[in-house]
Parts: C-alpha cells; structure tokens; sequence
C-alpha cells in the first residue's frame, strides 16, 4: 500500500501537518525553556502544587528517560516527567508539567472522555498492530471479509484519536487556569504557556486527521475489491 500513489494523495495533507506540528512544538519549547518563571518553581514542584491544590494527594511525581517523555500513567498513579521538564524551571517545564498535571486531575474526577479514552486503549492497541497486517494479508489473498476485519480494528484507533482530542484539550486548559490560579505563572506569563500547550495539541490535531484519512483509504481500498 506503501507504494500506491493513492496512499500518498489520501495522507498527504495530514503527513506535512504532522510535520509542521512536530516544528512547531520544537521551535515553542526552544524558545520557551530560556524563558524562566517568575515564580521561580521547577516543573515538579508546579505539577505538585496543582496536584496538591486539587487533593490529589495519591498521585507521585517521578523522573522519566527520553526528551520530552512526559506522561500521567493512570494505572500507577504516577507523574513522569523528563529531566529537563522535571528539573526546569522555565515557562516551558512548568506549563508542560502542568499539562500532566491536569491528566492525574481529570482522572481523579472521573472525568468522562478520559474513562472513555482508557476503556478504548487496549481495543485500540491491538488494532494499530494489527489492523494493516489484517488488510494487507486480506489484500494480497483476495479475502475481503479478513481486510473488513482489519479495518474495524483500525476504526477503533481513529475513535481512540477522535476521544483523545477533548482530553488533551481540557488537560492543557486545567493546566493554564490552575497555573495562574495558583501563583505559579503570572497572567502576563499565561500567553507563553499558551504558546507551547498550543503547540503540541497541534501534534494530535495531526494524528488524528492522519488516522481519519488511513481509515477512508483502507475503506476505499477494501470496497473497491471482490473476492
């Protein structure tokens, strides 16, 4: 499928937003890491403010591997962020930490697309592994009913997609209320949070028009075939 110019027409538009996506949040988190806080606090040290401020006093803040790595595991409870956001103490580290912030946040209030975004993780797991393997076998071996299998799986990772939106979006809007709320950034410093928040939901504004696409070509492709 790789090779069919049709994939390439169908994904093109959200490949080169992915692309300026991913520029986007580079060139927002360079810039915003020279900034420093006012407040003067370290990315830990703001997601434990806000986690604090909220009562969620169950959830740990650990350390992570890898360059921007940060992530709420919601089964552990835990906080990781990167050592760069972790330890710094920049408009970039603090919004960031804030953003996980808010997912542990949201997850203590039940809020409703992130239960729904759980739920969907493991249906949506195996589809992304699975899904194009399931086609492209179904393809190869003229066996419809076996593609039409792969792209049900596959629809589920566009459903994981489409929930994640409002998740990712209430997170970083928890994070700029809380942030100015609590002291931690200044209003004025609230349009350069902004800036890097706005930036990465970019990324899954990207993937998600990504995966809408695949799904209208795996369809067509599917349709368009007898057994």
């Amino acid at each position: 499928m790789l090779f069919n110019p049709m994939y390439w027409i169908f994904l093109g538009p959200a490949l080169l937003l992915g692309i300026w996506a991913q520029i986007k949040v580079k060139s927002a988190y360079a810039q915003m890491s020279r900034v420093p806080a006012r407040s003067g606090v370290t990315g830990a040290q703001a997601a434990a403010r806000l986690l604090r401020d909220a009562g969620c006093t169950d959830v740990g803040i650990e350390v992570s591997h890898g360059w921007l790595s940060d992530h709420y595991d919601p089964r552990h409870k835990v906080l990781r962020l990167s050592r760069e956001v972790y330890a710094g103490r920049s408009i970039a580290a603090v919004g960031i930490a804030a953003h996980e912030a808010g997912h542990a946040i949201q997850d203590a209030r039940r809020y409703a697309p992130l239960v729904v975004r759980n739920a969907i993780v493991p249906v949506a797991g195996l589809g992304s592994n699975l899904a194009i393997v399931l086609i492209v076998l179904g393809v190869i071996l003229a066996i419809t009913q076996l593609a039409w299998v792969g792209v049900i799986l596959f629809a589920s990772v566009v459903a994981f997609q489409l929930v994640n939106l409002p998740v990712e979006f209430d997170a970083s809007r928890r994070a700029r209320d809380e942030l100015v709320r609590t002291g931690v950034v200044s209003v004025q410093e609230d349009a350069a949070v902004a800036k890097v928040l706005n930036a990465a939901a970019l990324t899954y504004v990207a993937a998600t028009l990504t995966a809408i696409l695949q799904l209208i070509y795996f369809i067509s492709l599917v349709s368009g075939r007898r057994d």
